[in-house]
């Protein structure tokens, strides 16, 4: 136990060292520099131009997102509905539907409120355990994700249900997950 304590101390008397310290900031401000002066040199490597940060150019690339978005959910309506699992006990449960029916109107899909105290027997057989939780399923097919427990906005429950539905129908692979509409093949590839 006293090897374990004496290393222990070694090793937080290291990394609170002054010089350490110093050192370790000298080499990250040097980094940034140049990469800094690389940027400003090579404007291909700035992802500011693939993703612009300010004002009308941002308010343009979210647009331009949301109707790929929109478009590529609408076109999938039919292969996929959307379940709210949720309880009448449960007051996020009636913030959360108001959300997936704006979602039902705006994409064309399914929504199917489900009551877990109703119907225990589907709480068990998708193992939903925290209401509301919103849930993709395929139609036809065993597939389906997860995609809000708790409440969530729609932004995000959209940007959710449309990276699951690129998923589940192979679209993407898992460590492509949070690749945004229109990043594919982008600066953050």
């Amino acid at each position: 136990m006293a090897c374990r304590d004496d290393a222990a101390t070694r090793i937080a008397r290291f990394y609170t060292d002054a010089k350490v310290i110093r050192a370790a900031r000298r080499k990250a401000r040097a980094f940034a520099g140049v990469t800094q002066i690389a940027m400003l040199q090579h404007p291909e490597l700035n992802s500011k131009s693939a993703n612009p940060m300010v004002g009308d150019a941002r308010s343009e690339l979210g647009a331009q997102k949301d109707a790929i978005r929109r478009s590529y959910l609408r076109a999938h309506a039919g292969e996929f509905a959307l379940v709210m699992f949720s309880r009448s006990t449960c007051g996020y449960c009636r913030v959360q539907w108001p959300i997936i029916q704006r979602f039902q109107e705006e994409m064309g899909w399914q929504v199917t409120l489900m009551d877990v105290d109703k119907r225990p027997d589907v709480s068990q057989r998708f193992g939903v355990e925290i209401t509301p939780t919103t849930m993709i399923i395929r139609r036809g097919s065993q597939q389906r994700m997860v995609i809000a427990s708790g409440v969530e906005a729609y932004p995000n429950l959209a940007q959710m249900a449309y990276q699951a539905v690129r998923l589940l129908r192979g679209d993407i692979r898992p460590e492509q997950f949070m690749t945004g509409p229109g990043e594919d093949a982008g600066f953050f590839d």
